[in-house]
């Protein structure tokens, strides 16, 4: 299984991103997923996960900013990241399944 994370860039504060992680190879369906993040000196944290059955936990950090969804016809997990802040700045990993991760896309939110 391999997932493609993409969507980061350099963002100025109060605006707006989406990450897209999609996912090829050898899986029928994304029963859950989660996006996480790791700023620089920092430790690797949950940003938020889904189920399949519709459950969601976001970090209180980022909860009423952003949103993860996903579509098993696309096999691909997003977030919508919106008035984002320099303190949201990190590499942002996807994980499927709890198996499997993507490669990191950086956002970058100046001030």
């Amino acid at each position: 299984v391999q997932l493609q994370a993409s969507g980061g860039g350099l963002v100025q504060a109060g605006g707006s991103l989406r990450l897209s992680c999609a996912a090829s190879g050898n899986i029928s369906s994304i029963n859950a997923a989660g996006w996480y993040r790791q700023a620089p000196g920092k430790q690797r944290e949950l940003v938020a996960l889904i189920s399949n059955m519709g459950s969601v936990i976001t970090a209180d950090s980022v909860k009423g900013r952003f949103t993860i969804t996903t579509d098993n016809t696309k096999k691909t997990v997003y977030l919508q990241m919106n008035r984002l802040k320099p303190e949201d700045t990190a590499v942002y990993y996807c994980n499927v399944n709890f198996g499997y991760w993507g490669q990191g896309t950086l956002v970058t939110v100046s001030s």
